[in-house]
């Protein structure tokens, strides 16, 4: 499994980084690269999943991208750790066992730093839960599974100006909060949040992985470079109504 990461390049374009993925994707279902964990951080947007209604974005002057992951509409920006795992998954695909796992190792992560977080039942994401406060969502994680192999991921708050979660309805949950890691003591920077879950993460995903394991490596600059070439040149199939401005159904 191998790392290509991005956070050293500061915020970038959300459907820049999404053509990566795709790009990614595609050679990781072919088994032309090994299992990858892309980790990048970016410029301001929202995003709509395909669970997203029309109460989710009360206004309609903020753009919003329809995107091909599950769950609703959502924040990304600077300050949020983002992690997309391409992994090509043996059988029988269970996205909500890999859902769940990715929940756990994160949690598990957490308490190394004194944070203590729980999984709420119906719900995914990582939550903090304080007694008289509502629920916290800390993390919120979408995954898409396609051609055996996973696609999109999570986006964990570290010093995200979470306010920005007001102008919607986070995940389509109207009675809870948004948090992140500095809101709760913490200050820490993204590599240094990464290296701490980046290992727990990569360890949950060996339990799903078709090929067998290989030690987790960090692809160098220059490899990184070229893939990032290699993908802004690819002929690439994206799902209809994807990277596109987000509608109502009764709007479109």
């Amino acid at each position: 499994m191998r790392v290509l990461n991005l956070l050293s390049h500061g915020p970038l374009d959300y459907l820049e980084v999404d053509r990566l993925q795709r790009f990614v994707h595609g050679e990781v279902a072919a088994e032309r690269v090994p299992d990858t964990l892309i980790l990048w951080e970016a410029q301001p947007v929202y995003t709509a999943g395909r669970r997203t209604k029309a109460a989710d974005i009360p206004n309609r002057d903020i753009p919003v991208i329809q995107m091909d992951r599950g769950g609703s509409v959502t924040f990304h920006g600077p300050g949020q750790l983002v992690v997309y795992p391409i992994i090509r998954v043996r059988p029988p695909q269970d996205v909500v066992a890999f859902v769940r796992n990715t929940e756990t190792a994160l949690i598990s992560a957490l308490t190394e730093i004194g944070i203590s977080t729980s999984q709420v039942p119906g719900r995914s994401g990582v939550w903090v839960q304080r007694p008289g406060v509502i629920d916290r969502k800390l993390c919120a994680i979408g995954i898409k599974f396609a051609a055996e192999t996973t696609m999109h991921g999570i986006a964990l708050n570290v010093t995200t100006d979470t306010s920005q979660f007001q102008q919607v309805v986070p995940c389509g949950i109207s009675d809870a909060g948004v948090v992140s890691l500095q809101e709760l003591g913490i200050d820490l920077s993204l590599p240094e949040v990464a290296e701490l879950i980046v290992p727990a993460l990569a360890s949950t995903y060996q339990n799903f992985a078709r090929r067998e394991y290989t030690p987790l490596t960090t692809m160098t600059a220059a490899e990184t470079a070229t893939t990032r070439e290699q993908a802004a040149q690819a002929q690439l199939v994206v799902p209809a109504g994807t990277g596109i401005r987000w509608q109502a159904q009764e709007e479109q």
